[in-house]
């Protein structure tokens, strides 16, 4: 004999001894049809381990609530479909008890207070009725395994103390979790599913459920996904589950799952995303990591994970947005693909991304979020040089942010952008910053807030927190489409702290993503001319200079926020010495 955890089904049939009085052959007949259809079908497709017949009941154990609850659905419909045809009064039915506890078990029988428990639950019972304990209640997760109702404290015989019951049965229309307006209509939802662990043990079925809560973590840190909480998310661990299931349970417009493999202390993951309406996959990659990389935060497989998910999600949101027309798509296609196309940098693409904002603004759903990045969208025409008018573009930026802040006051992506206006418009740094903190206090893993108030600190000359910051904001932030413009800024930041390396490697890796981003290029020209690659910096000089032929080092003293600060004026004389014309 030995202990063991199992869930303990008692099943009985009500009135047995009346209905055997009234026509023995026909109750004993019928009772035995069930008892072979437990014995053939039921037990052996939920794991069910059939320990002894009672005459009119059964004694079954699982290793889980969860089979003997299907089991006993499963034996429910069975008798329902057999009554089918018989009057009320020779009707077969069956009640239920289940407990969920530690109980000895040997070849033959099973002991212990769970089997007396699911006795007694048995007996709360009514026909047709399946009552649990309230440990099996714990295994179990509401519309998903069963509809569940509290019983309260019920008083059974021959125990002193009243009893936690609930009865079950088995799930109805499916329960869609529904979002609020504003973030649904704009942001696509995420669901991460735990990863399954090929062959591991059942110490080793944790690394699949730790690997997505991190991955979790890491996506909650994005402006542009709901992600669906982890605790929503483990109702659905070592289960089969369709993908189709997963969507409408949890309103999920993508679905990242996978499985992984653990083998001398290497983790090996093959992860998927699969687009819910389409039934499509848009992305799939097998990565690999060190089994206590997971345990520490496995930051490469996670980031890589996270930035590959981000772009499919924003390029199969940016292809819909393109391939439709606009009254059709949703709100948060067309913000995704605005925002994609408002970093491409080409006067085509760039006026597609202010058609898709205003479009959102007009049909007036949640507009703080369009009219932020519409704000933007004004700034970063005055510094392309594509505006006609830089006031009107200027004052028009402010008058947008002043609109998304008067709905929404702790918008923290309102707030930042409020703070670009400041420092690139209005030349107001102190303001800026003010802005800026009202953010990151807002939204402390607002990775934009935290980049932009990093420039800032670099304008005035404050290199390490300028650092400090932008680091911050590339860790903070998962999304490839938009990382070659941190990866700019962040460069900025390490030309002012005086760290040419690293300032190096990012403006080259930022220009990798888009060569047309001049701000990188013009970082790019700076560390390498500190660097004494003064031939590489002419020729990266050239490059700025082929992309806006209008540029000089009089217009950047013009227009930098920088300008009068050390910093400024430093990177001017450098330009200038590198082939920027005057």
């Amino acid at each position: 004999m030995e202990r063991a955890y199992r869930a303990v089904l008692f099943i009985d049939v009500v009135e047995s001894v009346r209905l055997v009085e009234e026509d023995e052959d026909d109750a004993i007949s019928r009772w035995l049809k069930v008892v072979s259809l437990i014995e053939t079908l039921v037990a052996p497709s939920t794991g069910g381990r059939i320990v002894k017949r009672l005459g009119d009941g059964m004694l079954i154990e699982f290793n889980d609530v969860r089979s003997a609850v299907a089991a006993a659905f499963a034996i429910q419909r069975a008798s329902a479909l057999d009554n089918a045809g018989s009057t009320a009064d020779r009707q077969i039915l069956l009640r239920t008890g289940i407990e969920f506890g530690n109980v000895i078990v040997d070849r033959n029988d099973v002991y212990g207070r769970g089997v007396n428990a699911a006795a007694r639950l048995m007996g709360l019972a009514g026909p047709g009725e399946i009552v649990v304990s309230a440990n099996a209640r714990d295994q179990l997760t509401a519309a998903l395994d069963a509809e569940i109702v509290d019983l309260g404290e019920c008083y059974v015989r021959h125990v002193r103390e009243p009893i936690r019951a609930f009865r079950v049965g088995p799930p109805g229309p499916l329960s869609v979790a529904r979002f609020g307006s504003s973030l649904r209509e704009m942001r696509p939802s995420l669901a991460v599913v735990p990863f399954n662990v090929r062959g591991g043990s059942e110490d080793q079925e944790i690394v699949g459920d730790m690997l997505a809560e991190e991955m979790i973590r890491a996506f909650c840190r994005s402006q542009e996904l709901n992600v669906i909480s982890h605790l929503s998310m483990t109702a659905f661990r070592g289960r089969r589950f369709s993908l189709k299931e997963v969507s409408t349970h949890l309103n999920a417009d993508y679905v990242l799952s996978g499985s992984c493999s653990l083998s001398g202390g290497a983790m090996v993951l093959d992860a998927e995303l699969a687009e819910s309406k389409s039934d499509r996959i848009v992305w799939s990659e097998r990565l690999s990591d060190t089994a206590g990389g997971i345990v520490a935060g496995a930051e490469e497989l996670i980031g890589r994970t996270v930035s590959g998910v981000s772009r499919a999600v924003m390029s199969r949101e940016l292809q819909r947005a393109r391939s439709q027309p606009l009254p059709t798509l949703q709100n948060y296609t067309l913000l995704l693909g605005a925002i994609t196309l408002m970093h491409r940098l080409s006067v085509e693409s760039f006026n597609e991304a202010r058609e898709m904002l205003e479009t959102i603004i007009d049909r007036g759903s949640h507009q703080p979020i369009a009219l932020s990045w519409l704000a933007k969208w004004h700034v970063l025409r005055t510094l392309q040089g594509w505006s006609n008018s830089v006031e009107k573009d200027g004052y028009r930026a402010l008058e947008l942010t002043k609109r998304a802040l008067d709905a929404d006051p702790e918008l923290s992506l309102a707030l930042a952008m409020d703070g670009f206006v400041h420092t690139h418009v209005l030349k107001r740094l102190d303001v800026a910053r003010e802005r800026y903190d009202l953010a990151i206090q807002s939204n402390p893993n607002d990775s934009l807030a935290w980049l932009l108030k990093g420039v800032t600190h670099a304008f005035c000359d404050e290199g390490e927190q300028a650092v400090h910051d932008t680091e911050l904001a590339l860790t903070l932030s998962p999304l490839d489409p938009l990382r070659y413009y941190f990866d700019s800024l962040a460069a900025s930041a390490n030309v002012t702290a005086g760290r040419y390396e690293r300032a190096l490697n990012l403006a080259q890796r930022s220009l990798r993503a888009n060569r047309c981003h001049t701000s990188s290029w013009r970082a790019l020209t700076v560390a390498q001319w500190q660097l004494d690659m003064r031939a590489e910096a002419r020729e990266s000089a050239l490059e700025l200079l082929k992309l806006d032929p209008a540029f000089s080092v009089s217009g950047y003293l013009k227009s930098a926020p920088g300008a009068s600060y050390a910093i400024g004026k430093k990177i001017a004389e450098i330009l200038l010495e590198a082939g920027v014309p005057n």
